[in-house]
């Protein structure tokens, strides 16, 4: 498990950039873990852990903005899925 403090706060300033969208449709998302293969692992909370679009959030949202932030992410992946 990654824990370098600059990576997780570039990470969750990435998710607090999304969240008000997730919880405009009563949902969150909480960080869990960065992988040593550099893959997030995130909680879908609310609204969103129900969602039928909540992989698609997860793949064209929120994987896009961490991407950006910490362009070494390979992944996210919901913690539920796995």
């Amino acid at each position: 498990m990654i824990t370098d403090k600059k990576i997780i706060d570039k990470i969750e300033d990435a998710l607090a950039e999304i969240r008000p969208f997730l919880e405009s449709d009563g949902g969150d998302i909480n960080f869990i873990e960065l992988s040593d293969d550099w893959i997030v692992k995130v909680k879908l909370i609310g609204a969103c852990s129900s969602c039928n679009i909540s992989m698609m959030t997860l793949k064209n949202g929120v994987e896009v903005v961490v991407k950006k932030a910490v362009p070494e992410v390979k992944e996210v992946v919901e913690i539920s899925s796995l």
